[in-house]
């Protein structure tokens, strides 16, 4: 009888353990290889699938390459920044795929099938397996159908055209700071040379801290280093599939790093909840972790108290509008700087158009948007250097793209940096900055074509958007009343990807105090 037990036994190890192999064995092969020649039916083209590791290992290694040299002052940047993708639309034209380990990754560098993309959120959901992203992403940004929906309601009131007006002063607050820090280190016919980048990195979070949680720079100092740190961690990685669970001194760090943010931003929600109990009810906060908590209570004692968020939802939003608010926005800044220390005809017109409309005075918000050339200028600045430079969908069913037909789980990933360049929308100069194609807006620019989603498209453009390009035009105002800006001989080209896309060796300029006429 005991030897009876012990064959079955054997028997269902061998046949749990040969199940497990043949799962492993679909997972890693037979799976990749179907989608491989269905995606080549489909006429399609990509490298041949290499097992296991796809086309990670190579995209690592040219990635690399690309990043350990400089480029002369160029904004042909996808060479350097995307050299994977250069490499797959160059062989293999402006849809194809490549491989993300055994996961193949259709890319869709045309405009209106990307404009479809965008339109369908329903469809072309989020991706959910990445797990080590969205240690730096989430909330909002990767929710996806009725959760996603249900934030972005409680969400959006933060966003409101008049709780922005109010942010107007908060910028002002935190440049004026920077404004008198830099005075100090520029002498009356002087000059000084500065990274842009630092400095920047502690204007935005300083003001995201003031806008978003009313706490001051300090306060907020720890959250803005963990960050900055993790998104480090997180792009030095290598990209294997499953590698962000393996018990590697830069995995527990990433976990450290993740549990201390979501710790911190914790003991800020606590603290203003207790806040607002003390006072019950009787105080608005206007700043917007305040109107999120306001909305998210008349969403619980609401009809359907599921409608709300819970306190984990807060703490990710929370931690997602700290990450991408000052990020985003440090980067937008830095290349406009950037890009007007080199074209000093554009630094002097926005600089002009600044004076007169403010003078010497503080920057108001219904002049903010008389700031036409600014405007543009900023707008020229994301097309060409956008903070994000892809995003990524996955297919909640099989779907006809143009005449092409996805099956349900497969990712699209939509290349920012390829179509904002495709010269068949942007015209023989796509990789000049010329400002003045926005001169009558974005959809001139195009010629009415779609081609231009810095923050995205559609029902899920970025709810922040707005915001971003409010604290940019007060920053830029303030700066250009007070400072010129030449690009630094120290200056080294070299656009590289940390999360955002930034600058590899620093953003040296030189700076210098406006000489005011008499």
């Amino acid at each position: 009888m005991e030897i009876i037990l012990t064959s079955i036994a054997i028997s269902i190890c061998a046949i749990f353990l040969g199940i497990c192999a043949w799962r492993f064995f679909n997972w890693l092969w037979l799976k990749p290889k179907k989608l491989e020649k269905y995606l080549r039916q489909q006429g399609l083209n990509g490298n041949s699938y290499k097992l296991f590791f796809g086309d990670l290992k190579v995209g690592y290694m040219i990635s690399k390459e690309a990043k350990s040299k400089p480029m002369n002052f160029s904004h042909d940047i996808t060479q350097r920044v995307s050299p994977l993708l250069h490499k797959t639309f160059t062989n293999y034209g402006k849809i194809a795929f490549t491989w993300f380990g055994p996961r193949p990754v259709v890319l869709i560098n045309d405009a209106e099938m990307v404009k479809d993309i965008f339109s369908k959120p329903y469809i072309f959901v989020k991706p959910e397996n990445y797990h080590i992203i969205k240690l730096l992403i989430k909330g909002l940004a990767t929710a996806n159908k009725d959760i996603w929906s249900r934030h972005r309601k409680i969400i959006n009131p933060a966003f409101h055209l008049e709780k922005l007006k109010i942010m107007v002063p908060i910028f002002y607050s935190c440049c004026y700071d920077m404004v008198s820090k830099w005075e100090k280190i520029v002498t009356e016919n002087g000059s000084y040379e500065l990274d842009l980048w630092p400095n920047l990195e502690i204007l935005t979070s300083n003001a995201l801290s003031k806008a978003a949680f009313g706490s001051n720079y300090e306060e907020g100092k720890k959250i803005f280093d963990l960050q900055m740190e993790l998104s480090e961690l997180v792009m030095k990685s290598f990209p294997l599939p499953g590698a962000s669970l393996l018990p590697t001194k830069t995995n527990r760090r990433v976990k450290e790093i993740a549990k201390e943010v979501r710790s911190s931003i914790q003991g800020i929600i606590t603290k203003r909840l207790k806040a607002m109990e003390r006072e019950n009810a009787g105080i608005s906060y206007d700043d917007l972790l305040g109107v999120l908590l306001e909305s998210n209570s008349r969403q619980i004692k609401g009809v359907n108290k599921n409608l709300g968020m819970s306190i984990e939802e807060v703490i990710e939003e929370c931690e997602f509008f700290y990450f991408a608010g000052h990020e985003s926005t440090s980067v937008l800044i830095m290349w406009a700087i950037i890009l007007l220390s080199k074209h000093l005809d554009w630094q002097e017109r926005a600089r002009q158009e600044i004076l007169q409309v403010f003078g010497g005075q503080k920057p108001d918000f219904d002049d903010l948007s008389r700031l036409k050339i600014v405007n543009m200028i900023l707008l020229e600045t994301l097309r060409l250097y956008p903070p994000g430079v892809m995003f990524a969908r996955v297919l909640g069913e099989t779907t006809k793209l143009g005449n092409i037909t996805l099956p349900c789980g497969v990712q699209v990933n939509i290349p920012t940096l390829f179509v904002h360049r495709d010269q068949e929308i942007w015209g023989n100069n796509a990789n000049e900055f010329n400002p003045e194609r926005f001169s009558e807006g974005v959809a001139s620019s195009t010629n009415g074509k779609f081609g231009y989603f810095p923050f995205g498209f559609g029902p899920r453009v970025c709810i922040g958007q707005n915001f971003a390009m409010l604290e940019a035009k007060v920053a830029l105002a303030m700066f250009l009343q007070h400072f010129t800006f030449d690009i630094s001989p120290s200056y080294v080209h070299a656009p590289y990807l940390v999360v955002t896309l930034q600058a590899q060796y620093g953003a040296q300029v030189i700076l210098r105090k406006v000489v005011k006429s008499e």
